[in-house]
């Protein structure tokens, strides 16, 4: 099992009323990783005339509690407001909204990889060193699920419109679970839909959901509650198999290189090793030449 990275540079809650703003979105900081996961998957970066623009984070009013510490490990002025209005899903939907209108803000979180305007799509990893762990843990609180199905089985599960996340999100999950996903869009709407079960959904919430992390306290709730679960007797364990596509085969050969393949097919580095060499070796066939 992976181990995440040294807490070297703990934030401290006790210190958020007087943050120097050049340790704001250290993105090394396990809190600040946290934070810049969570706005790639729930902020807008909004760029106006001139030197105007604001970030937003709009989320219902029951998690308001997480944009309270964004905003004491923020240096700059901001605000939340609530609003109640109705929607496609529900007739009373009460949120609660933080906005940062600092242009230093602002521009600090553009360049570490949080685009202006929809980013859906192109939303790519933080630019330079980040702690993965809490990073991906950040995305799973405002994009994905943690919980127990219908049947009472644990599940992790990440949905996104973006490759790099989703590539990402197998890549670090296959490291922890050992467990391989492909990578593919729903046909339907074309988001990315990455779930884990039984053990490898316990697995990666101890992993991700560690004691004392920052995250969403349901999300926290959610993931302690998986560690009880334990499989019935009476349930086969059924084996995980990835089939090696053409595609990826090509993919593989023109990188030769494992940790770049494993990045970008969202395999473990062993299986991308372990391919490339039975490609090599002529033990399975070469792929047909994409025209």
């Amino acid at each position: 099992m992976a181990e995440r990275e040294p807490n070297a540079h703990q934030f401290m809650p006790d210190d958020a009323l007087g943050v120097d703003p050049a340790r704001f979105m250290d993105l090394k900081v396990p809190e600040y990783a946290y934070m810049f996961g969570f706005l790639q998957a729930d902020g807008h970066l909004q760029q106006g005339v001139g030197q105007k623009g604001k970030l937003t984070v709009e989320i219902n009013i029951r998690d308001i509690g997480i944009l309270r510490t964004f905003q004491q490990m923020t240096p700059y002025n901001s605000s939340i407001t609530e609003r109640t209005r109705s929607t496609n899903f529900a007739k009373t939907h009460h949120s609660a909204t933080w906005t940062v209108c600092s242009l230093e803000a602002r521009t600090m979180l553009n360049d570490r990889g949080l685009p202006y305007g929809r980013k859906s799509k192109t939303v790519a990893l933080p630019r330079g060193q980040f702690s993965q762990c809490d990073y991906l843990r950040g995305v799973i609180d405002a994009d994905g699920s943690v919980g127990c199905t219908g049947q009472g089985h644990p599940f992790v599960s990440l949905t996104t419109q973006s490759t790099a996340i989703a590539a990402y999100m197998c890549f670090y999950a296959g490291k922890i679970t050992g467990t391989e996903r492909s990578l593919r869009r729903n046909q339907r709407d074309g988001i990315f839909n990455i779930t884990y079960h039984t053990e490898s959904a316990q697995a990666l919430s101890a992993h991700l959901y560690y004691p004392g992390c920052l995250s969403l306290a349901r999300k926290q709730t959610a993931a302690d509650s998986l560690a009880t679960w334990v499989r019935p007797a009476n349930m086969r364990v059924a084996p995980e198999r990835r089939r090696w596509t053409a595609a990826e085969d090509r993919v593989l050969l023109r990188l030769d290189n494992d940790a770049a393949a494993a990045m970008e097919l969202g395999r473990t580095e062993k299986s991308c090793y372990l391919r490339l060499w039975r490609l090599r070796t002529g033990q399975v066939a070469m792929p047909a030449v994409d025209h």
